[in-house]
Order: C-alpha cells, then structure tokens, then sequence
C-alpha cells in the first residue's frame, strides 16, 4: 500500500459528520453517476518525480519506486487500437521520467492519436531530458505545464525555492521553437492551483491575468490556462490535516456543489490507467486506490474499452473537489 494510500484511508473513514456525495447526486437527479462513452484515456506511466510540490495529490516525488512498464503500456496500445478513442493524456509524477515514454509517444502517434504531456516544466532543464521539447514537437504533443502562479515567490512556496525561475527558461525554449505561438499548432496549456485551502478564481479571468502577466514580465505566450481545484487527498490532505483546515475546506466544498458541474465531471468521459495496469475513472480515484467497480473490468491487460463506455462511476467524499462552484478536471474548469 503507498505512503499516499495510508495517510489518506484514516481520514475517509471518519467521514460520517460530512455529507455524502451520491446524496448530492440523488438530490440533483444524477444518481447514480454513469460514464457517457470515453474521448480521453489517461495514462500514469508512474509517480517518480523531480518535484515534490506541497499540492500534489499524486504523493508524486524523487524516491518513489512505482514505474509503468513497456509490457503495460503495450496492453494499452492494444486498448487504444480497438478503440475510437481520440486522445492520450499521459501523466505522472514526471512522465518525462519514464524511459519509455518516447517509444510510447511514437506507438501512440502511429495509431493516429492525440497525445497530451502533462510536464512539470522543471524536468525540461535537466540535461538527460533536454532533447524533450523538440521530440514533443515533432510528434505534435500538447504539453499541460504546472504553472501555480505568475510571481515568483508565490510559485516558489508551493513547489520549492527556484522552481519558479527554471520554468521560465524551459518555458521561454518552448515559445523558442513554437509552443503556445498563434498558428504553430504546437499547444501549451499552463495549470493553477490555488496555494490554500480555497477554490480557485474564475478561469477566465485569471487566464487574462496570467497572458498580461506572463507576457509583460517574461515574453512568454501560451494558449490556454486550467484552473484546478486541490483535492482533499494525497499531499494536500496532509497540509489540511497539519493546518486544521480540514473541516473547513470540505464544508466548502460541499456548500459549493454545482450540479452542472457534477454532469460535466471528467469520470464521464475519461478513463484512468495506473503504473500498474488497474482502471480507475479518474486520476484522483487512482490515488486512493478506488479501481473501477460494478462489474467493469479493472486492469488494462485484454480489456476491451467498450466495456467501460456506460459503467458506473466509484464515487467518494473527495469528489466535491471536481463538483465546487465551476468544477475542475484535468482540463480545467468544467462549466
């Protein structure tokens, strides 16, 4: 059982005082939650990372030992090819980390699909990895970079001291040979997570705020800005946890229950592949070891996707952080 896993049970199993969340979905007529086909299938090729970021509900970080291995990802390649899925999103930890993920990409690309990145950025200046960006480009890869926030102390406070300075010299080499430039079609997507215990602000807002920022103090242009929620597990439950804020943070949460957000949730379409094989619906699922359930199939070695275009979403207290005010996936708010 991971380190992630351990810290998070005890919590969730003193959960009664706090308001289930089928209930909010009973209420609001989506119950039970169903998946509605798959257009993203979502690939953690492990958790070994070059980061160990205060937010990161991946318990993600330089020792972990958990790698996805080729004869996986072929039981992947094998999923993808009896499907009409458009799109790969690959990510880790530091997928960059995995030494097969270029033969991944290619097997992928091959297959005529969209793959997406998601980099730490960081990663990008380290001399192993450095031939990245220019492999990303020739296969047409969107990146998905963790960018907290546009001033440098901030950044640095929730992802360690000169964090933020290396990102903007990765980021400034991929504006260099194209990323996030007007008809390059080479696409560059920054993330925002707040820094606390509170939802984020308005995507599109804060979107305007960083291309100004980012533009006018760096040079730096990209396409499109996420904002994401923080979930209540892995290292930001432990922040919750050591701050008191624990109680607090889901009551928000839950005050903040958007039923057009709870029919958008990216479960719905996404399907969660681990290092190791197990389906999950979702990243976070993936976290707290919630494998898909009712009757689905739960490891990628054989499955036929088909069979998890309709299935039942496993569902938890944690899913309000997906669900609060404009909701939150991967890609950012939701509505």
């Amino acid at each position: 059982m991971s380190q992630c896993l351990v810290y998070n049970l005890p919590y969730m199993n003193t959960l009664d005082h706090l308001k289930p969340f089928d209930d909010s979905l009973t209420t609001s007529g989506l119950y039970p939650l169903t998946a509605a086909g798959i257009t993203i299938f979502q690939v953690n090729v492990g958790r070994l990372c070059s980061q160990s970021c205060k937010h990161c509900h991946v318990d993600a970080g330089p020792l972990k030992k958990e790698i996805m291995q080729r004869d996986i990802m072929e039981a992947c390649i094998a999923a993808i090819e009896k499907s009409d899925i458009p799109t790969i999103d690959i990510t880790g930890g530091s997928p960059e980390m995995n030494p097969d993920l270029q033969w991944f990409i290619k097997e992928i690309v091959n297959r005529n699909r969209h793959v997406m990145v998601r980099s730490n950025l960081t990663i990008l200046s380290v001399q192993e990895y450095k031939n990245m960006p220019e492999f990303f480009a020739k296969n047409r890869v969107e990146i998905i970079a963790s960018l907290p926030h546009y001033i440098e102390q901030t950044a640095d406070r929730q992802r360690g001291s000169g964090i933020f300075g290396k990102s903007i010299e990765v980021l400034r080499r991929l504006n260099g040979i194209g990323y996030g430039k007007a008809g390059s079609g080479l696409m560059l997507n920054l993330v925002y997570n707040p820094a606390g215990a509170f939802l984020p602000p308005s995507q599109k807002a804060i979107e305007a705020d960083y291309k100004r920022e980012m533009l006018n103090r760096h040079g730096i242009e990209f396409n499109n800005l996420y904002t994401i929620t923080n979930m209540p597990i892995g290292r930001f439950l432990n922040y919750l946890k050591v701050s008191e804020n624990y109680n607090s943070y889901m009551e928000k949460l839950i005050s903040s229950y958007n039923p057009n957000a709870a029919s958008q949730v990216m479960c719905r379409y996404t399907v969660s592949v681990g290092w190791d094989g197990l389906l999950y619906d979702c990243d976070f699922n993936q976290m707290l070891g919630m494998t898909v359930n009712h009757g689905a199939p739960s490891h990628i070695g054989g499955t036929d996707l088909a069979k998890l275009c309709d299935r039942k979403i496993v569902t938890g207290i944690h899913c309000y952080g997906c669900t609060a005010g404009a909701g939150s996936s991967c890609g950012g708010a939701v509505v």
